[in-house]
């Protein structure tokens, strides 16, 4: 695992123990970033399931103005407080919470990453608490990471599923938030 571009480009990340945690691969992760790119530089990001922390680093690495990393296990706190020390960013905030909990809170983001444990209703009532609570700014974007045959829902207006690609066994998929009505698909 190593920071793909940007200031800490090449930097090794600490990997976890065991199969506790399922880090991102370097190939769906430039993916990714790809994907997104023009939208990370200035912007604040969440990275939610953070686990190892990889994609909030490479976010910091690329530009985001800040990152909050949120997991509820210590050890992948730990991880993520590790990795940041080796690529040097501060502009962080590590926390300990329920991620569905940390979700209903005032704060707003302008990306938000989530990659949580696959065989999970995780990532479909994140995706309900985002647009429950509001929580990303206009223009915003949402990457979710995902086994290839999960079916991710379509979300209400102003949210709307913008795509999904396929890498592998992995799908990402990406929403944005509208800050003009969205057109209904016929």
């Amino acid at each position: 695992m190593r920071v793909i571009t940007g200031t800490a480009r090449g930097r090794r990340l600490k990997e976890p123990e065991g199969m506790a945690i399922r880090p991102t691969t370097d190939m769906v992760k430039e993916s990714i970033f790809n994907i997104i790119q023009g939208d990370i530089e200035g912007r604040q990001v969440l990275d939610l399931f953070a686990g190892t922390g990889q994609l909030g680093i490479e976010a910091l690495s690329r530009g985001a103005e800040s990152v909050t990393f949120v997991d509820e296990s210590q050890a992948s706190l730990k991880l993520v407080k590790e990795n940041l020390r080796r690529t040097g960013f501060q502009n962080a905030r590590v926390l300990q919470a329920d991620a569905l909990s940390f979700l209903s809170g005032a704060e707003k983001f302008d990306v938000i990453l989530l990659d949580p444990p696959y065989d999970t209703p995780l990532l479909e009532r994140a995706l309900e608490r985002i647009m429950e609570f509001d929580k990303l700014r206009g223009h915003g974007i949402i990457v979710c990471e995902s086994k290839t045959d999960k079916v991710l829902p379509e979300l209400t207006a102003p949210y709307q599923k913008l795509r999904e690609y396929k890498y592998g066994k992995v799908k990402i998929t990406v929403y944005i938030k509208s800050v003009r009505p969205v057109k209904e698909k016929d």
